[in-house]
């Protein structure tokens, strides 16, 4: 087991720093016109992996913020994983190029999962993170929203992580879309629920970090990494606070 770590996470529209509020572009907040800094800021805090999602690219793939991203990386020295309307194999391969660590894959794994696999099997499971939001309904059911959020795929959470076993999946991102961009906390019970179903997978935890508190919360769920995201965007506590909290207690 890698051990468990604190992931700090950038979301970039047109080169700024932004965060969407339940994954509305109509309800977007604007932080920071310097991401490079912002990421070196929290490696400087003791950060050792990175999170950031392209959500121009993620709109309109022919805008794909590629130079950016590689300007980042070689700018900030930390594995940074990225995603935002991966689709293609080129998308991939373009991200590679230029240092990604990991590619986190949403939708096109649900929408398209033999395609998918068939980078799995090419690249090595460990080279992707599969990034899945979830809807739970009053039946405790977990279904996978695609396109943004604006659909119900109607495919469960565990069944996308048994059909992706088959190809050796190591790293899911998961996030209960109710919590997301709230501060509100994590779905502990959740985390809880699929690290002990799935031991082998490495969860990452996604959604509602506002306080140290929460990140608290987590500890004895089995998540491998806490996604941060607006809290730290905000100052309800630093990289650093949060890296401490969660090792010491």
């Amino acid at each position: 087991m890698e051990k468990s770590i604190i992931i700090p996470a950038l979301d970039l529209i047109d080169g700024k720093v932004v965060r969407l509020y339940q994954g509305d572009y109509a309800q977007k907040t604007q932080y920071s016109d310097n991401p490079i800094a912002q990421f070196q800021h929290y490696v400087e805090q003791g950060a050792e992996s990175l999170h950031l999602v392209d959500l121009t690219g993620a709109k309109d793939p022919t805008k794909r913020q590629t130079a950016l991203i590689s300007e980042i990386i070689k700018n900030v020295p930390c594995p940074i994983q990225v995603g935002g309307g991966i689709r293609t194999k080129q998308d991939i391969i373009d991200l590679f190029d230029i240092g990604v660590s990991r590619v986190v894959i949403g939708s096109t794994a649900v929408k398209q999962p033999e395609l998918v696999k068939t980078w799995f099997t090419r690249y090595g499971a460990d080279k992707f993170v599969l990034a899945l939001d979830i809807n739970i309904n009053t039946q405790d059911e977990k279904h996978i929203a695609i396109s943004g959020w604006q659909e119900d795929s109607q495919v469960s959470l565990e069944q996308v992580i048994e059909d992706f076993q088959t190809v050796g999946l190591k790293h899911v991102l998961c996030t209960d879309i109710s919590k997301d961009g709230t501060l509100q906390g994590s779905n502990v019970k959740l985390y809880k629920e699929i690290c002990q179903a799935f031991p082998d997978i490495q969860f990452q935890s996604s959604g509602g970090i506002g306080s140290l508190e929460d990140i608290q919360a987590l500890k004895n769920t089995g998540v491998a990494g806490v996604i941060v995201g607006r809290a730290l965007l905000e100052g309800k506590f630093n990289v650093k606070e949060a890296i401490a909290c969660w090792q010491n207690g």
